[in-house]
């Protein structure tokens, strides 16, 4: 195809790369810390005896570490017994960034490594000006690669005496980081990340490795929990996903857990340490646990200090839920006393499983004991005993009306703790024969006596009084008889009412426009005012009825609105908190007399 007439043909060029900027980006803000570069020079060595006993497995495994110390002219060696590389493959790999020298091109099966060589090098310019790489492969001589922060690179064979096949990777630090070089912060840093090797690990001539993975010794799984997460665990819980090669354990915390933190995981990839505090490798749910695993399939991120989020780390996630899951039914069915130690500690974590997972809805139906009005019990013994699950919503709400509920023969739960009202509500999904029911303050009413006819008609002079006496506060007066006797006064409201009176006292406090807004907004019905339910059974309220004075009427009014108020819980605002203090003003001096 031609190009088209008095256009110019573009000329291919090449990227200009700054070496120098490259290194400095990889080497200082991949990584999180310059300690990942002994991790780095591990999992390089780990690679190459892979490689080598891919081919051979009688083949030497050993890792040795020399520090400053031993080396006695300021540097850190780290000999292996691995694959080596031929000239060739030093300049494929180790002079090409992102390249990997340990997997397709070398022949090997990609999973069997843990990094990229190339990438994994630079982390040591953390730590060190030079990085002097001494290899040899089986049948070819041995090459030395020079490696500079600055970008440069050389590479020697002549002259270079190296009789055993491997590596030796040499650093020469920089001036301000030597610290991370001596003995006690390498052996340090080599016992964390390589202790469950399968290969000799020795660092000054002191193994670091060989501890196996912790979940084989089951005598010390308390002992180490408390070495690595702090705690003594609750229990342990056995974890294994076979499509992602993993092993491990779950300890249970001993006590209550941040829903809202992030949990932090210990994670191995081929059993080298990967992170300390991985996040995601459980579901959100289960954050009365940590874990520890060790994994083959799953993928780390580019700095290898975090598992890559993609749909096997996804499939795994689910089915260590589901072994946690399984864990509690067990626990369930064979010691339902040690289940209620753990609700009574970890009940939000299940409750929120519950949310959704059938089994876990009825594990908490059966065996977490919920508040009521009748004594903690749980939901399963509450329909038992009553059919029908009456439940009130909100904390505060219960509070108001479970006492007088109770005396009037009405068992209710209390749902307004975190995930209560969902659950009850979710119930019925998963038994289609539970019953349940939401009650307001307001729906109370209907369970209150209505006064006989001739008693209501005498009545309803008082009414009209007290009803005149708290109109101006969207409150309507009712006159009933409940039990127990005790308490002369009821506040009830309902969501649609507090609403309506939020609406109304908004709407003194706004200009004249916004006034019309939340009027086109309000709604006039009687349903929507809140109650004040005087109660006939009670002593003083019998006698406030027949008090003769209507200004004395107003005032005891005021003043048993505003004690009903406090009882309740219920917030005051401006207008309640000016009528409690007028009433008790207006009924002190009534009471002591009072010149004109």
């Amino acid at each position: 195809m031609s190009d088209p007439p008095g256009s110019v043909r573009g000329v291919d060029r090449t990227f200009q790369v700054d070496l120098r900027g490259i290194v400095d980006l990889l080497s200082h803000h991949l990584y999180a810390s310059p300690r990942v570069y002994v991790r780095e020079l591990l999992q390089n060595a780990v690679d190459a005896i892979t490689a080598r006993r891919t081919a051979d497995p009688a083949a030497p495994a050993a890792i040795r570490i020399d520090t400053p110390d031993v080396t006695g002219d300021g540097t850190l060696r780290v000999h292996d017994t691995g694959v080596g590389l031929t000239e060739e493959q030093v300049h494929q790999f180790l002079a090409t960034i992102g390249r990997s020298s340990k997997r397709d091109d070398l022949g090997f099966a990609r999973h069997d490594f843990l990094g990229q060589f190339g990438i994994g090098l630079l982390s040591c310019f953390l730590v060190a000006d030079e990085i002097r790489v001494l290899t040899r492969a089986e049948g070819g001589p041995a090459v030395l690669w020079r490696g500079y922060a600055d970008g440069r690179y050389s590479v020697q064979t002549e002259d270079q005496h190296r009789a055993e096949v491997g590596t030796s990777v040499t650093l020469v630090p920089r001036r301000d980081a030597e610290e991370w070089l001596r003995r006690p912060t390498v052996v340090e840093l080599a016992s964390l990340y390589g202790s469950m090797l399968p290969f000799r690990v020795e660092v000054a001539g002191v193994p670091v490795s060989g501890d196996g993975l912790p979940w084989h010794n089951r005598e010390r799984l308390s002992e180490y929990c408390r070495e690595v997460f702090g705690f003594v665990p609750f229990d342990v819980i056995d974890l294994k996903v076979p499509e992602s090669g993993l092993t491990g354990i779950a300890f249970v915390l001993p006590t209550p857990a941040n829903p809202a933190a992030r949990a932090g995981h210990r994670v191995y990839l081929k059993r080298m340490l990967l992170a300390e505090g991985a996040e995601g490798v459980l579901p959100p749910w289960a954050f009365f646990a940590r874990c520890v695993i060790d994994t083959s399939e799953l993928r780390p991120t580019a700095s290898r200090e975090a598992l890559y989020e993609d749909s096997l780390l996804e499939a795994t996630r689910e089915a260590l839920g589901d072994q946690l899951r399984g864990w509690l039914m067990k626990l369930a069915g064979r010691s339902p006393r040690r289940l209620g130690e753990f609700l009574d500690v970890h009940h939000l974590g299940v409750k929120a499983l519950a949310m959704h997972d059938d089994e876990m809805l009825r594990l908490v139906e059966r065996w977490w004991p919920m508040e009521t009005n009748a004594g903690r019990m749980t939901l399963a013994d509450f329909r038992a005993q009553h059919g029908l699950i009456r439940y009130s919503a909100q904390l505060d709400e219960f509070r108001q009306i479970g006492a007088v509920a109770a005396a009037q023969g009405m068992a209710l739960v209390n749902a307004g703790y975190i995930y209560d009202t969902e659950i009850i509500e979710r119930l019925p999904q998963v038994e289609p024969g539970a019953l349940i029911e939401r009650v307001e303050p307001g729906d109370l009413s209907t369970a209150f006596d209505v006064l006989e006819p001739e008693v209501e008609l005498a009545k309803r002079p008082f009414v009209q009084l007290a009803q005149r006496a708290l109109d101006r506060l969207g409150c309507e007066v009712v006159l009933r008889a409940f039990d127990p006797a005790g308490v002369p006064a009821m506040y009830l409201t309902s969501r649609s009412a507090t609403f309506a009176a939020e609406l109304r006292a908004t709407r003194e406090r706004v200009d004249d426009v916004w006034a019309d807004v939340l009027d086109a907004l309000a709604r006039t019905d009687e349903q929507d005012r809140s109650q004040l339910v005087l109660n006939y059974r009670n002593p003083l309220v019998r006698r406030v009825t027949e008090i003769p004075d209507p200004d004395l009427v107003r005032l005891a009014v005021e003043g048993l609105y505003g004690q009903a108020l406090l009882l309740g819980h219920h917030p005051l605002r401006p207008a309640d908190a000016a009528l409690l203090n007028g009433s008790f003003l207006g009924l002190l001096n009534k009471a002591v007399g009072h010149e004109e």
